[in-house]
C-alpha cells in the first residue's frame, strides 16, 4: 500500500496550530510573524518527525523566487570551465543557491536552446561562459533585463558584466620566454578567430615578437578552435611546413594535448626538440616528463568574482558600476622552455 505523502496540513495538526503558522514558522518568518520560540520548536520537531519535504516550487510561486541560478559553459570536461564552475557553485550554495549547469558542446545553437530551457526553469540568473563569435541571443537577454555575468569570452558591443583574464598580457609574458630563450620561429596554436580571448592572445603574441624585432609571420599562425583536434592538427602543420620550428605556444589546455600528441607521434622531446608554452594550467601540466610551462588564469577568482557579481545583481536589482572585470595571470616557468637545438 503506499504511503500517503506528508503534506503541510499533516504537520500543522500534529503541531496543534494553523497551517498558516505552520507555513510562516517553516519558511524561517517566525519572528517576523511574532510566533513564539515554543511553537515554532513544536512545529519544526513535528515536520521532522512526519519526515516533511516543503515544495520548493510552491514556495517559488509564492515568493516569486526559485533559488536557481544558471550557469553555462562550452565544455564542462575541460579543467579550466569545471574550475570556474565549481567555484561559482560553492559561492552560490553559501548565499543560499543552487545551481542548474548546462553544457553547450562547443555549439553556438546549442548555446541558444540551453539558455532557452534555463530561463524556462526560473532561474534568477545566468553566468555564461559563451562560446563567441554569436552575441544576439546575449542582446536579447539584456533586453530583457536579464540577470546575467559573462564570463571568459565576451563581446564589446553587449553592455553585460563580464569577467575574464588579462589575455593580452599573459600572452605577452609567454612569448617573451620563449624568446628569452633565444626562440625566434615560434609557431602559434589559436583557438577560435574571432573571440575575443584567442583575438586578445594573438595580439599579445605579435605585440611581444615586434617587441623583439621578429617579424609576425602569418604562416606560423594556425589554428580554428580550442579543441585538443584543432591543436593536434595545427601542430602538425606547422611541423610540415616549417622544418626549422624550434618552439610553439598553445591558446589553450587542449590546444596542447594536441600538440603534445603531435610531438609523440613524430618522437620529438621536450624541450630537446621543441619547446612549449600553454595558456591554462592544467592538472596535468607539471606532471609530463618535462612539465609545461604555462600562463596560469585565477580559475578561483573568476569563478567567485562572476557567482558575486551575479548574486549582487539578483539582490539588488541593479547592474554594477564596472562592467568589464578583467583578472591578472600569471606566467609559471617549468622545464618546457630551452634554447634552441639549432640557432
Amino acid at each position: 500500500m503506499t504511503q500517503e505523502p506528508v503534506t503541510l496540513e499533516h504537520v500543522a495538526a500534529a503541531a496543534g496550530v494553523s497551517t498558516s503558522t505552520a507555513s510562516r514558522a517553516l519558511a524561517g518568518k517566525a519572528r517576523e510573524c511574532r510566533i513564539s520560540a515554543k511553537t515554532e520548536e513544536a512545529i519544526l520537531l513535528a515536520a521532522k518527525g512526519l519526515g516533511f519535504q516543503p515544495s520548493h516550487v510552491a514556495r517559488s510561486l509564492r515568493n516569486r523566487r526559485s533559488g536557481l541560478i544558471g550557469l553555462l559553459v562550452p565544455d564542462a570536461s575541460n579543467p579550466f570551465f569545471a574550475a570556474i564552475a565549481r567555484k561559482a557553485t560553492v559561492f552560490a550554495e553559501q548565499h543560499g543557491l543552487s545551481t542548474l549547469l548546462a553544457d553547450s558542446h562547443d555549439s553556438i545553437d546549442h548555446e541558444k536552446e540551453l539558455l532557452t530551457h534555463l530561463q524556462s526553469r526560473q532561474v534568477e540568473g545566468l553566468i555564461i561562459c559563451a562560446i563567441g563569435g554569436s552575441s544576439s541571443h546575449l542582446q536579447s537577454l539584456k533586453q530583457a533585463g536579464t540577470n546575467v555575468v559573462v564570463v571568459d569570452r565576451w563581446f564589446s558591443e553587449v553592455h553585460l558584466p563580464t569577467v575574464t583574464s588579462d589575455n593580452e598580457r599573459g600572452a605577452f609574458m609567454a612569448t617573451s620566454a620563449m624568446i628569452d630563450k633565444g626562440h625566434r620561429r615560434i609557431g602559434c596554436l589559436q583557438g577560435r578567430p574571432g573571440t575575443s580571448s584567442n583575438d586578445e592572445r594573438l595580439l599579445g603574441f605579435k605585440n611581444s615578437l615586434q617587441a623583439n624585432n621578429i617579424e609576425v609571420d602569418p604562416t606560423l599562425v594556425r589554428g580554428d578552435d580550442f579543441s585538443e583536434e584543432s591543436g593536434y592538427r595545427s601542430a602538425c602543420e606547422l611541423l610540415d611546413a616549417h622544418p626549422n620550428l624550434s618552439a610553439m605556444f598553445a591558446f589553450s589546455n587542449q590546444n596542447a594535448l594536441g600538440a603534445l600528441r603531435a610531438f609523440a607521434e613524430r618522437k620529438l622531446s621536450i624541450p630537446g626538440d621543441v619547446s612549449l608554452v600553454m595558456f591554462d594550467d592544467a592538472p596535468f601540466a607539471e606532471f609530463l616528463a618535462s612539465p609545461l610551462s604555462v600562463v596560469r588564469q585565477d580559475v578561483d577568482a573568476i569563478g567567485h568574482r562572476a557567482a558575486e557579481l551575479l548574486i549582487d545583481q539578483i539582490r539588488t536589482g541593479k547592474k554594477p558600476r564596472d562592467l568589464l572585470h578583467r583578472l591578472p595571470v600569471e606566467f609559471v616557468s617549468r622545464s618546457s622552455v630551452a634554447a634552441p637545438k639549432y640557432v
